[in-house]
């Protein structure tokens, strides 16, 4: 797929959306991009999640298990899964990491999922902005003894538009996406949509916040 076709699936879907929001990385944007609206539909996620599996294997890069962090990549990581069993033909594993509100909100392995030592990961996102939860996955799997083998998502709104992706030690692996996209972020102390008094929305609830 290229990156005008991704790009008119989003608009048909009314998954671009125009506004102030409240982002998952604390920023601010004037745009925001609901990926939900888009993989709603089965055959869009099949559709995308195929093609970005293409261009992993493209790179020789073997996987075993595809891990996401709830909520955003969920349905991401389970066909990506899905995708990978049929090109690799073997069973890949599509598992999820959820935060524990018990625990400061880390990122953790529930429902009986696990990682074992040696199995070749792929670490999904729907879209990659600052990177922090992305990087919250790649320390959990590590502490179980994962490894690494490449970090995806469907769209890529990093500022540097790298074709690897950096974790908190450094580290650096390959990183694949469909459509690298330039949206603007603001801090919210700099946030020129606040000051103009425009509702701040938190998307996914839709909320205002106040």
């Amino acid at each position: 797929m290229t990156e005008n076709e991704i790009k008119e699936l989003f608009l048909k879907t009314n998954a671009f959306l125009e506004g102030h929001f409240l982002l998952s990385s604390g920023l601010h944007s004037p745009y925001y991009i609901q990926c939900a609206k888009v993989l709603q539909y089965p055959f869009y996620a099949e559709k995308l999640c195929k093609a970005l599996i293409k261009k992993i294997k493209s790179h020789d890069i073997d996987i075993d298990v595809v891990i996401g962090p709830a909520l955003g990549a969920v349905i991401v990581s389970y066909e990506c899964a899905y995708q990978a069993s049929k090109a690799y033909s073997k069973h890949i594993r599509g598992i999820f990491a959820e935060r524990d509100k018990q625990d400061n909100d880390k990122l953790k392995l529930r429902r009986g999922f696990e990682i074992k030592p040696g199995e070749k990961v792929l670490v999904v996102e729907d879209v990659i902005t600052t990177g922090k939860s992305t990087r919250e996955t790649i320390d959990l799997v590590k502490v179980y003894g994962g490894n690494i083998v490449a970090v995806a998502s469907l769209i890529d709104r990093r500022p540097e538009k790298l074709d690897y992706f950096v974790d908190n030690n450094k580290d650096k692996y390959p990183f694949f996406t469909l459509w690298k996209l330039e949206i603007p972020t603001y801090q919210p102390e700099n946030c020129p949509l606040c000051k103009e008094g425009l509702p701040l929305v938190k998307p996914g609830s839709r909320s205002i916040i106040k």
